[in-house]
């Protein structure tokens, strides 16, 4: 067993001691646990542990306790696919488990906005905030700092303040092996992928073109750099940039890549106008998730990522009041598409 005693106990030693989660063990030290369902037993257990290990409440460093403002804050980049959408209802439940009032607005991935947002809770004493997928979490993290906030990133990483997100390399590289496995089903040979959608520049997308790059490597496949088409998250710039590909001698046949059920939609719009609907479909894949994706076709396979696993974390880091800027990694899912 790990020896604790030659260091400050924190709510991860608790949690392995105990054979727990990290946001089961945070619930029973805030005294949530019962609104959480978790059993007598394991709370009995936790305060017992913790005693023994000298763990202590600070309550003085935890923020989240000791303002007078229960309010924490979210900032979000969409509202309109499912994946946000889950987070934010998750969010406020969670929050609310915790005697905290949820305020969370949408900035649509513009910097200004989300500055403009930061401040703005934190003129309503907000205890924390919450920066998804924002396009400068650092900065908002030294806006926060400097009035004595604690920051949380998720989904997209920040240097200032600990993150939670997708392991979307591992995600990415696992997608594209299915999507060049089916192309090989049905042409007989797997071939050069198309990317479509995202950002060059943010992390996810890198990560997850790192992931395809990887699974191309795998199947002793090169990577077509005119195949690469980040064109942000926008339906009309995918629906846009799949029109310029083919207008230059491009071929879809190959496969297709798609970063998010955002440029989905882009992509299967051009797709129905262009005619490719039933056998002219190509196979594909999507680095998100949406039931309704059994009704778009043939070949879909899409990732999943796992918000509630993802949500867990992120209070877990909350109630352990987590500063640095340690980052968590959360392996996505493959639901079944048929």
């Amino acid at each position: 067993m790990t020896d604790f005693k030659s260091k400050k106990t924190t709510i991860y030693d608790l949690a392995e001691l105990a054979g727990a989660s990290s946001s089961a063990v945070s619930a029973v030290l805030n005294g949530s646990w019962k609104k959480r369902r978790i059993s007598a037993q394991l709370a009995e257990k936790v305060l017992q542990l913790a005693e023994q290990q000298g763990y202590t409440l600070n309550q003085q460093a935890s923020l989240l306790r000791r303002r007078k403002s229960t309010m924490i804050g979210m900032i979000v980049p969409k509202y309109d696919n499912r994946y946000f959408g889950s987070i934010v209802e998750r969010f406020e439940s969670m929050a609310r488990e915790r005697g905290l009032f949820p305020v969370i607005t949408c900035t649509n991935r513009d910097p200004e906005l989300e500055i403009e947002a930061a401040r703005t809770m934190l003129s309503y004493q907000v205890n924390g905030i919450v920066s998804t997928g924002a396009t400068a979490p650092d900065h908002i993290s030294q806006i926060c700092s400097a009035a004595g906030v604690p920051t949380f990133n998720l989904d997209l990483p920040g240097t200032l303040a600990p993150s939670v997100i997708t392991d979307n390399y591992a995600g990415a590289k696992e997608l594209a092996l299915r999507i060049l496995a089916n192309g090989e089903q049905r042409l007989g040979r797997a071939q050069p992928l198309i990317f479509v959608g995202g950002r060059g520049s943010d992390h996810n997308t890198m990560e997850r073109l790192r992931g395809f790059r990887s699974a191309h490597q795998q199947w002793g496949l090169e990577v077509i750099e005119e195949n690469i088409l980040t064109c942000g998250y926008s339906p009309d710039k995918a629906e846009k940039v799949l029109s310029d590909f083919i207008a230059k001698g491009g071929n879809l046949d190959t496969g297709l890549f798609v970063n998010s059920t955002i440029s989905l939609e882009g992509v299967m719009r051009w797709m129905i106008s262009a005619g490719y609907r039933g056998a002219k479909q190509p196979v594909m894949g999507c680095f998100d998730w949406d039931p309704f994706v059994m009704l778009l076709g043939h070949d879909i396979v899409m990732v999943q990522q796992d918000v509630s696993s993802m949500l867990d974390a992120l209070f877990a880091l909350i109630d352990a009041n987590e500063r640095g800027n340690k980052r968590l990694e959360i392996a996505p899912l493959f639901p079944a598409t048929e």
